[in-house]
């Protein structure tokens, strides 16, 4: 049971699956765990969504033996989270398939849009769902139990960094530490005002019926994001993802209406409701965020400039800093610092998120805070910053002193796939297993085979 399993075992469910239209059809039972069945097509149709989702590169050399070793996991935890009666409440299933279902509105465009494209209702695409969503979750939940009391000590990464061969250590370029505040510069009440005129003329085009809204919003929004979608979004009122203001403006619309002009923390918008149920929305929106001029990038870096003096003169420590001016949410809750999407604090260079960082960090020293510099944000908009060089580490073999955390992360996942192995090798034999003797040579399947009997 090879750890790419344990990917496939939780993703072998696809989920754009009810809307492809080239569906293999074959109700062949291939294997069986317990009162679990598994069908031929469960398996193939699944590897032609990865396929179709452009993922075929990461499929294994062999994927219907993956897939069906993932299925048979996935079976086997489900069974034994119905023995061990763990939870799994249908306000729970409900809340998970109303959000597959919000993903889904918001990739095609509309309620109808996606219904048309299903051949289903909403109703009946929730239901196809429901049942995998259920063991999914179950299984999830059994994984949860088996694995979560598994911890790791210094001994045993040290025991496992010492196995790995000197000449297959990991070789890491330069990397840094760095903390920032950021401000973003204000455009004046003139441009502001101008902005909101643009907007409250395409709601009166949309309104009027001169065009559709989703043909305004990427003709003219500044969400690059969502633009290209008509400006579509899917969001949730209880959810933090969105600004409050925002939210709450969406929250006051009914079907069909479109939203004054608003503000939130992007800029200006408008708002048109596509599709509303308690408390999840499908929406649309214009957003457009006033430029700013050459004047007010230059009194915002001198206000930077005032700040960093006051960190250096010691008035307030750099987090302190962070906490009374930054205005990157990103950042403004973790002292400024940045991270990556394992939450590690240290970046290379190529991690940095533009060009003019890389440019600021060059001639600092750890402990140096940069001058402060303009730049443009992911969202396009114009921000300043100053940097704070807070680590740098130089390029090295990996070792225990500099990459601990690293090493740990793996020496754990690695003791938490023994764990499971040894968990399936003592289970195994407490289920009836059955595998079509199509699948005998399926070298992944070896473990299972000494239990299972063919179709």
């Amino acid at each position: 049971m090879k750890q790419i399993v344990l990917f496939f075992s939780f993703t072998a469910v696809t989920l754009l699956a009810f809307a492809q239209p080239k569906k293999v059809v074959a109700d062949k039972i291939i294997a069986q765990v317990g009162d679990k069945i598994i069908l031929k097509s469960d398996i193939l149709n699944a590897i032609a969504d990865y396929k179709r989702q452009g993922a075929e590169a990461q499929l294994p050399a062999n994927p219907e033996c993956s897939f069906l070793e993932g299925q048979l996991i996935q079976k086997a935890l489900v069974l034994q989270a119905e023995k061990d009666s763990l939870p799994v409440t249908e306000d729970e299933i409900e809340a998970g398939l109303d959000l597959q279902i919000r993903q889904f509105i918001g990739m095609y465009g509309s309620k109808d849009a996606l219904e048309e494209i299903a051949g289903k209702t909403i109703y009946q695409i929730k239901e196809d769902f429901r049942q995998s969503f259920k063991e999914r979750k179950l299984a999830d939940q059994m994984r949860g139990k088996i694995l979560d009391a598994v911890k790791i000590t210094p001994t045993e990464v040290k025991a496992y960094f010492n196995k790995i061969p000197t000449d297959s250590l990991a070789y890491y370029e330069s990397e840094v530490e760095i903390s920032q505040v950021v401000l973003q510069p204000k455009a004046t009440k003139e441009v502001e005002e101008y902005v909101i005129k643009q907007l409250y003329d395409l709601k009166r085009q949309a309104e009027s019926g001169v065009k559709p809204f989703a043909q305004l919003a990427k003709a003219n929004s500044d969400d690059k994001g969502t633009e290209q979608q008509g400006g579509t979004l899917s969001l949730n009122r209880t959810g933090k993802d969105f600004d409050k203001d925002f939210t709450a403006a969406t929250f006051r619309l009914k079907d069909g209406q479109i939203s004054p002009v608003i503000k939130s923390k992007f800029g200006y918008h408008i708002i048109y409701m596509v599709s509303r149920s308690g408390d999840d929305a499908i929406v649309r929106h214009i957003l457009k965020i006033p430029p700013v001029t050459e004047d007010e990038v230059k009194a915002s870096l001198a206000k930077l400039d005032t700040i960093r003096k006051q960190i250096m003169d010691k008035r307030y420590d750099f987090g302190e800093a962070v906490n009374r001016f930054s205005e990157d949410d990103n950042s403004k809750f973790t002292g400024g610092r940045l991270s990556d999407r394992t939450g590690s604090t240290f970046l290379s260079i190529d991690q940095l998120p533009d060009k003019e960082m890389v440019v600021a960090l060059k001639d600092l020293k750890v402990g140096d805070i940069s001058k402060p510099q303009a730049y443009i944000n992911e969202r396009g908009t114009k921000m300043v910053r100053i940097i704070y060089l807070q680590n740098r580490t130089e390029p090295h073999r990996e070792n225990l002193k500099q990459d601990y955390n690293r090493i740990q992360g793996r020496a754990l996942e690695e003791k938490k796939q023994g764990v499971l192995e040894a968990w399936f090798k003592e289970h195994l034999p407490n289920y009836y297993i059955t595998i079509d003797k199509e699948y005998t040579t399926c070298s992944a399947l070896a473990d299972w085979w000494k239990y299972a009997t063919d179709l």
